[in-house]
C-alpha cells in the first residue's frame, strides 16, 4: 500500500477523528488551541485511492534561541500501528517533520502492552516481595504490542530512558480503566470493592448531590483545584487555562468536557472535569476541600461520572495516571489505591518514543531537560 502524508485542515482531521471509535484526547483538533505554547499542525495520510487512512495532531516547540522545533504527537499519530508496513507510515513523517525544522520528534503510540485486573494487583499490594507492577504477572498481555516497539526499535526510534515508569514520560504509560463494554451497570457497581460501595451508600444517605457545572462554574472549581494543589504539593494550572481548555474543547465538540461538583448542604466539597471523545471517557482533573470527607463526596461523583459515561455508550471510563509503584511508603500509592477498588484494570501502554532527527541537538535538549 502506498501512502502519501500532507498537511489537512482541522476539519478533515476532525472529520477523521469522528468516524472512529474513539481517540485519544491530546488528538482532536482543538487540543493545539489548547497548548497555546506550541505550534501546531494536522497531519493526514492518504491510501493510493487518495482516501484519508490516518491523521496526527502535532506540536512543535521552539528551541530557545534558534528556529528548530520539538515535534510532539501526544499519545498519536491516529493511525493502524499493527499494519505489517508501519515503516511505510512513520517515515513519511520523519521526512515531512525535518522539512519542518524539527530536530527531535516525540510520539505517544497508543498501543496497549499489558493489562492488569484488580484481583492481580491487590495480590501485588499484598505480596511484600513486590514493588511494582511490572513485578505481577498481568491478566492479559498483547502480543502485537511487542511488534510494534521491536519495530520502533529497528526503525531507530528510542524508548523514554526510565522505560517510562510513572510520571517520568510527558503522558502517563500506566492509567487505570474501567471497561463498560458488554458490561450491565449493576456488573460495574458489583466489581467496585465493599468499600467503594459502602461509601457510595454512605454519601447517598447523607444527601450529597451530585451536578454538572458550566463555564460560569470554572472559579468555583479553581478554588476547590488550589487547595488540593497546597495539599498535594503540586503547582495548579491557572483558572485560564481551564477557561481556554473549556471553550476550545466544547466549541470543538459541546460535549468534549464536562464538570462535575458533589455538594452537601450547599456546599461544594469535590469537583472534577471530565473529556470525551468518542467511546473514551476520560476522568482528566480531579479536586476536592478538605473538608467534608467523612461524607464520601468524591466516591459519589466518580460513581455519577461513570454512570454518565455509560449512558453516552462509553466503552471505557478512563482514571487516567497512576505510578507503577505497589509500595505503600510510596507517595504515589494512595493514588491506585483509590483507583483500584472501582474493580477496573491497570493499563500499561508502549510509552514514548523518540526519534533524534539531529542527534547533537537532541542530545543538548536531554540534557537540558535532565537540569530542570
Amino acid at each position: 500500500m502506498s501512502l502519501t502524508l500532507r498537511t489537512i485542515s482541522r476539519e478533515q482531521h476532525l472529520a477523521y477523528i469522528q468516524s472512529q471509535p474513539a481517540a485519544s484526547h491530546c488528538q482532536v483538533p482543538a487540543w493545539a488551541d489548547v497548548k497555546t505554547e506550541w505550534r501546531s499542525e494536522n497531519l493526514g495520510w492518504f491510501d493510493g485511492n487518495g482516501e484519508l487512512v490516518g491523521v496526527g495532531l502535532v506540536l512543535y516547540r521552539q528551541l530557545p534561541k534558534i528556529k528548530r522545533y520539538l515535534a510532539y504527537l501526544p499519545e498519536g499519530p491516529v493511525i493502524n500501528w499493527h499494519a505489517p508496513n508501519l515503516d511505510d507510515w512513520l517515515q513519511p513523517m520523519l521526512a515531512h517533520l525535518k522539512q519542518q525544522g524539527a530536530f527531535s520528534v516525540k510520539m505517544g503510540p497508543p498501543v496497549v502492552i499489558r493489562r492488569w485486573d484488580s484481583a492481580a494487583i491487590k495480590s501485588g499490594i499484598q505480596n511484600p516481595d513486590v514493588k511494582r507492577l511490572k513485578d505481577v504477572e498481568a491478566s492479559h498481555i498483547e502480543p502485537r504490542a511487542f511488534e510494534v516497539a521491536d519495530r520502533l526499535r529497528r526503525m531507530g526510534w528510542q524508548q523514554a530512558e526510565d522505560g517510562g515508569a510513572g510520571f517520568g514520560d510527558v503522558q502517563p504509560r500506566y492509567v487505570f480503566q474501567v471497561p463498560l463494554a458488554n458490561r450491565s451497570l449493576d456488573d460495574v457497581l458489583k466489581g467496585f470493592n465493599q468499600l467503594w460501595r459502602r461509601n457510595i451508600k454512605k454519601a447517598e444517605k447523607a444527601g450529597v448531590e451530585v451536578v454538572q457545572g458550566g463555564y460560569e462554574d470554572l472559579a468555583e472549581w479553581q478554588r476547590l483545584y488550589e487547595i488540593t494543589a497546597v495539599r498535594d504539593r503540586f503547582r495548579p494550572r491557572p483558572l485560564s487555562y481551564f477557561q481556554r481548555m473549556w471553550t476550545v474543547l466544547n466549541s470543538e465538540d459541546p460535549n468534549r468536557m464536562r464538570l462535575y461538583f458533589a455538594r452537601h448542604n450547599g456546599v461544594n466539597l469535590s469537583a472534577a472535569t471530565m473529556l470525551v471523545v468518542g467511546g473514551h471517557v476520560w476522568y482528566s482533573y480531579g479536586a476536592s476541600d478538605n473538608i467534608g470527607r467523612e461524607v464520601r463526596p468524591s466516591n459519589a461523583m466518580q460513581w455519577r461520572m461513570l454512570r454518565d459515561a455509560y449512558a453516552m455508550g462509553a466503552t471505557v471510563y478512563d482514571l487516567r495516571g497512576i505510578s507503577d509503584s505497589l509500595d505503600e511508603t510510596d507517595h504515589l500509592f494512595g493514588l491506585i489505591q483509590f483507583k483500584v477498588g472501582t474493580g477496573g484494570e491497570a493499563v500499561e501502554y508502549v510509552g514514548e518514543w523518540d526519534f533524534p532527527l539531529n542527534k547533537l541537538l537532541h542530545k543538548a535538549l536531554d540534557m537540558y531537560m535532565s537540569r530542570r
